[in-house]
Parts: structure tokens; C-alpha cells; sequence
């Protein structure tokens, strides 16, 4: 974490866990208009005139698309076709920035500086150069641009002012993450705490989840491609770029139709949120495997939790899924994700 921002959040009777999460004594919920700190995700700058080029050969999304004015959902696979990590990226100051959980930066960065070569990129740990702070809820926009001329009009829209990055993120609620130096977020935060209530950093998973956006963990890194957790369907895999690692093996799911699993969105009736890779089980699975895995949980406010997962789809049409190893554990109740599935 910045450590002019740390020491400005203390001040303002923050608690700082070892995970690099923030929390506050009298947290918000995330129901209403919540402030959040996002210093617990990782950065990822890449500099140099070959940045562009060197990342399209990367990343399953066409960075031709990743203007200053648009973020992107994007995805790092390996040779067969499998996520490594997903992100969002987006420019700042005429560099491209990748934003992902902190625990899965090392991995990613040592994998892109590995290809490297000779091209005219530097690609470092940009995670305490630029403060990043979130927004959300009925009033967000309003809020915001009372501070600050134009914000986002619509999810995935970026605007630049006043040296801070503003983006738009897709949810069921206004969402914005700001970026900037340390001195100018600090200021806006004052500004947007007066009306918004600090809020602990781990709620905001929950909005990716609840906007049926997967993330990568380390324990689920090299599990899924990508249309297994529909990123084909929220932008964040491209069939007209170029080639990439692992592309052919995407493509082909997709031409061939092939796909047996994907993502849903569920209620779990279970006071302790399983993990990332826990498995799931259902009567109608294939023999002797798991009729699916967790790919994120997140405590609800209104009890239990709500997650992604990713599971065989005939165990979702027949409706039988429960959490761990048999019938024994909570039943998955499925909710409608805010976007269509395919066929």
C-alpha cells in the first residue's frame, strides 16, 4: 500500500488487516452509498512504444479496443487454453494498466516479463505508485459529478481529469474506481466520505459477484477457460484478434459448441463462505467427479452469501447442487445473472 495513503486512512481510523484489506469500526454495508479503499488489488503497468503490441500477443481481448476513453475485461491463458489470471485494463498517462487480485500479481508479472525480449516494454508493480478508491450505489453518479466534471456515463467508460482516472465497472448499481496520486484521492475522499459511509474493502467482491464477474485465484488459477466462467460474454475474449497463448483452444470451444460447464450466480445458506476451488456436488454429475467448483463467495448482507460458480449444466437444470462433497450441504439456490447465457 502507498504509504502516505496508508497513513492517511489510519487517520482516519482505518484498520489495516495483514491480507492488505481495510476495514472500519462502523463499516457501511454496502446496501447504501459506499466508499471503498481498493489498495488490496494489484497493478500492473506496462511503459515503452512496443506496449500495446508486445500485450496483444498476450491477453485474450483485442487491445486495438483499449482506448484511453474504454477499460477491458481481459484474460492471460496458458498453451491450453486454461485462465492463468483475468483483470481489467485500462490507460493512464499513455501507459496500459492491469488490474487483478494483489496474491495473483506476482504470477502474472513474472509470466509477462518472461516474453518480453526484445521489445520496447517495461513491465513493473505499479500497485503502490497510484491510490485506487471505489464508489457505489443509488447516488454514486450524482455524487460524483458534483465533485468532478463528467464522469463515466455508462459501464466500462473512462474519463480523465484533475490528474485522476475515473471507470466505470458494470453491477447492479452505479460503480466507479478512481485512480490517482495519492494527494489528489485523498482530497476526493474527504469529499465523497461526507455522503458516502466507508465501507470494509472485502464487500466490494461482492458487487463483482453479484455483476456475474469472475475473478482468478491462486487455488482456481489454470482451472477454467474462459467461456467456462462467461467471459464471452462480458467483453473480455475476442474471436476476430490475432493469436495468443492458448487461442486455438479457445476458438474451437467456441466454433464447436462444446462447452459442458459455466458460471452461474447462487444464495448459499451457510454462515462461512467456502473458498475459491471448493468443490460442489450434485446427484446428476458424471460419475466420480464434482458437479462443479466455487469460483467466489462473498458474505450477503442480508445473510448467507452469494457466489459464482461454475458447474456442469446439466447439474444446474436439474437443480440438485449443494456445497462440499454430498447432499449433506446447503442446497445452491441459482439467481438470474444481470446478463444473458447462451443457448
Amino acid at each position: 500500500m502507498n504509504a502516505q495513503w496508508q497513513a492517511f486512512l489510519e487517520s482516519r481510523s482505518a484498520i489495516i488487516g495483514e491480507d492488505g484489506l481495510v476495514r472500519f469500526e462502523n463499516s457501511g454495508t454496502g446496501q447504501t452509498l459506499a466508499l471503498y479503499d481498493l489498495s488490496h488489488l494489484g497493478l500492473i503497468r506496462l511503459s515503452g512504444e512496443d506496449a500495446a503490441d508486445f500485450l496483444q500477443g498476450q491477453v485474450t481481448n483485442d487491445i486495438r479496443e483499449l482506448t484511453p476513453d474504454r477499460c477491458q475485461f481481459n484474460g492471460c491463458c496458458d498453451p491450453k487454453g486454461h485462465l492463468l489470471a483475468n483483470f481489467w485494463a485500462f490507460r493512464r498517462d499513455g501507459d496500459i494498466f492491469l488490474q487483478l487480485p494483489g496474491n495473483m500479481l506476482p504470477s502474472l508479472l513474472k509470466r509477462l516479463s518472461m516474453f518480453v525480449l526484445r521489445a520496447k516494454v517495461a513491465v513493473t508493480d505499479a500497485s503502490d505508485d497510484l491510490v485506487r478508491i471505489g464508489v457505489a450505489g443509488e447516488g454514486a453518479e450524482a455524487l460524483l459529478g458534483s465533485l468532478i466534471p463528467e464522469p463515466p456515463a455508462g459501464p466500462g467508460g473512462v474519463t480523465h481529469t484533475r490528474g485522476l482516472t475515473l471507470v466505470r465497472l458494470p453491477g447492479d448499481r452505479p460503480r466507479f474506481e478512481i485512480i490517482g496520486e495519492a494527494p489528489a484521492v485523498e482530497k476526493l475522499w474527504e469529499q465523497l466520505s461526507s455522503r458516502a459511509a466507508p465501507t470494509d474493502s472485502a464487500c466490494w467482491a461482492l458487487l463483482d459477484i453479484r455483476a456475474g464477474i469472475p475473478t482468478v485465484y491462486p487455488a482456481t488459477a489454470g482451472a477454467f477457460i474462459p467461456q467456462m466462467i462467461n467471459m464471452q460474454l462480458i467483453g473480455g475474449v475476442s474471436f476476430q484478434k490475432g493469436c495468443y497463448c492458448g487461442q486455438e483452444i479457445v476458438a474451437r470451444t467456441q466454433h464447436r459448441g462444446t462447452l459442458k460447464r459455466r458460471m452461474y450466480l447462487a444464495h448459499i445458506a451457510t454462515d462461512r463462505p467456502p473458498a475459491a476451488g471448493d468443490e460442489l456436488f450434485s446427484p446428476s454429475a458424471e460419475h466420480g467427479k464434482a458437479a462443479g467448483v466455487v469460483v467466489d463467495a462473498r458474505p450477503a448482507p442480508e445473510g448467507g452469501c452469494d457466489a459464482l460458480v461454475m458447474v456442469q449444466i446439466p447439474c444446474f437444470e436439474a437443480d440438485d447442487i449443494h456445497l462440499g462433497d454430498s447432499e449433506a450441504g446447503p442446497k445452491l439456490e441459482f439467481r438470474d445473472l444481470p446478463y444473458a447465457l447462451e443457448g
